[in-house]
């Protein structure tokens, strides 16, 4: 049964190359909004908090500021509205979910940069 899954997923799913990012990572997620019977792009920029599944079912969280509201809003990677995804900046943390994040204010939740 496994295997008829994978073979459909490999043969109908089509994949997109996104850049390769992980958690504490700040990147620009560019999306597509219909409206009626109009279309938009609009852009959604944080911090990935996590990046959970695998193959098809994969998918990742941003978290914002939003004045001083936090949001997060929750992608999937195969999502048919996704455009383009853009990294910014490569974050360095410990971890692979970083959801201690949203307790922190102020310069603690600054992450520092990766470098390369």
């Amino acid at each position: 049964m496994s295997d008829l899954v994978k073979f459909v997923q490999d043969e109908f799913v089509t994949k997109k190359d996104f850049p390769e990012f992980n958690a504490g990572d700040t990147i620009t997620v560019y999306y597509e909004i219909k409206e009626g019977e109009k279309t938009r792009t609009q852009f959604f920029k944080g911090v990935v908090i996590q990046k959970r599944g695998a193959g098809i079912t994969q998918t990742f969280t941003i978290r914002k500021m939003s004045g001083s509201v936090g949001v997060e809003r929750i992608f999937p990677m195969n999502m048919p509205a996704l455009q383009k995804v853009e990294v910014n900046q490569r974050g360095k943390v410990r971890r692979a979910r970083i959801f201690y994040f949203r307790e922190l204010t102020g310069k603690k939740a600054k992450i520092k940069e990766r470098r390369r």
